[in-house]
């Protein structure tokens, strides 16, 4: 497994239309194996997520089975005569690190949803967390199987009635929708979704159980930058 890291430079037209849908990005970051990735499932694939820290500062993240060549992305959205246009690492040594009771700091972006029937008989539709609560307790009714545990504040730091028991912010969301065509088909579909970014501190309660979350990766949505959980020493 490998994680790399790449700045887009968010000054070039490329780069602009790579962050304007999520489909062009995640054709983009296929394109950056010359083997087709596994096809999606539980096990090891390729996951991505883009982190807009800043205006300036706006990082594309991917997690894969194979080492992945990013220079047409250089090409189109970073800096070609930059010595180093983006940053590979192995990641299974970091993986197999990982211990129980192990405190860090993590960030995921994904795309909090839940099934509902309007009427009796009427077929389940699949919608969307639309509150920082609802998105909150998402991620909670998860965590177990995931193999961590988001931690809990001290009590006197808890500021509102409900919501706010757990070290976990809630934040930049963005209502995405955009056209896809299927490809055994040919037939056009609208595709809609909501992404949130979670960043909190987790305690590891099951190492294997957490690693296979962070290479198969949380929640719907993976093709389109959702799922992808990153971690990161605390402090």
């Amino acid at each position: 497994m490998y994680l790399t890291r790449f700045r887009i430079n968010t000054a070039r037209m490329g780069a602009r239309r790579l962050l304007s849908s999520p489909q062009v990005m995640h054709a983009a970051v296929m394109s950056s194996f010359p083997t087709a990735p596994p096809a999606a499932g539980e096990g090891p694939r390729v996951l991505w997520r883009v982190d807009h820290n800043s205006a300036s500062q706006v990082l594309l993240y991917i997690v894969s089975p194979d080492r992945p060549d990013l220079t047409h992305l250089v090409e189109q959205a970073g800096w070609p005569t930059a010595e180093e246009g983006w940053q590979t690492r192995p990641y299974t040594p970091f993986l197999s690190r990982l211990e129980n009771d192990g405190i860090w700091a993590f960030r995921l972006t994904a795309n909090p949803v839940h099934s509902i029937r309007r009427t009796d008989g009427e077929p389940t539709k699949r919608t969307a967390h639309l509150t920082p609560r609802h998105q909150t307790q998402w991620l909670l009714k998860r965590q177990k199987d995931a193999g961590f545990r988001i931690l809990e504040k001290p009590e006197e730091q808890r500021r509102l009635p409900e919501g706010d028991a757990h070290e976990l912010i809630v934040h930049g969301r963005r209502d995405l929708a955009f056209g896809k065509t299927e490809q055994t088909s040919g037939r056009k579909n609208r595709v809609t979704l909501t992404a949130v970014t979670f960043d909190g501190r987790l305690q590891v309660t099951d190492p294997d159980a957490l690693r296979r979350t962070l290479v198969a990766g949380l929640g719907k949505a993976k093709a389109y930058g959702c799922g992808l959980m990153t971690l990161a020493p605390v402090g």
